[in-house]
């Protein structure tokens, strides 16, 4: 019983210590959270390519929409707007729309850069494209969009849906966060200089005074060297 006290006391000398050599370096953790908040900041500001997103928006269904000649309920246009949204994101889709906006774009590249989301409760279509050219994401968008409710009203034989809202040129991008990626490179920094100094103290092992002695050979000491300070001169003026 008593032996595990000791242990148990000794476990919270060594927490204790670390707590105090992490205060004794807290200069160090400072410098590494500045170095990696700068670090990251800097990589985030000139080698990490912006984009930008622009969106519109289509009406696809109302309360009177004509499917092949006959009008539909609410309830029913729920359900259509889900297949709507699966034709929107359809190959033949893609392709048109590739083709229209032109500039090197593919389909593939659409796939990959644009959104396409019922918003939940509503009717609409809201159609989200990313690109590193902010004129080319706002082109892409009203593209997309231009082609959606052309293919829902072929496909689906109805009324061509409306366009509700145009995509504008984004004026600032959406990613990069600058400030995010700031504050986690300076949590980088301090993280990796508490895990560094916590690691030396576990790996040092040398005896630096009688505690040591006993904690680590299980024996007294008899005698101890007094510390010696060095005298400052006095300048003779």
């Amino acid at each position: 019983m008593q032996e595990q006290y000791e242990n148990q006391e000794e476990g919270q000398i060594d927490l204790l210590e670390i707590i105090h050599v992490m205060l004794r370096k807290w200069w160090l953790i400072v410098l590494c959270g500045i170095i990696g908040a700068g670090a990251l900041g800097v990589y985030t500001k000139f080698f990490v390519t912006p984009q930008y997103s622009a969106s519109s928006t289509i009406y696809i269904l109302s309360s009177t929409t004509n499917v092949s000649g006959s009008r539909i309920s609410l309830s029913l246009s729920e359900q259509l707007t889900a297949d709507f949204l699966l034709l929107a994101k359809s190959r033949p889709v893609l392709e048109e729309a590739a083709e229209k906006v032109g500039e090197g774009v593919t389909s593939e590249m659409l796939a990959g850069s644009v959104v396409i989301e019922n918003p939940t409760g509503s009717h609409m279509l809201k159609v989200t494209a990313t690109n590193e050219d902010a004129q080319l994401a706002k082109d892409i968008a009203n593209t997309m969009a231009d082609v959606v409710a052309k293919q829902v009203a072929k496909v689906m034989d109805t009324d061509q849906p409306n366009l509700m809202e145009s995509a504008v040129k984004p004026v600032a991008p959406v990613s990069p966060n600058l400030s995010k990626n700031i504050m986690m490179g300076g949590l980088i920094g301090v993280a990796l200089a508490i895990a560094a100094i916590v690691l030396l103290y576990m790996l040092d092992d040398t005896v630096k005074d009688e505690d040591d002695v006993r904690k680590y050979l299980g024996v007294n000491t008899l005698a101890a060297f007094p510390e010696r300070r060095k005298k400052r001169r006095k300048r003779v003026s």
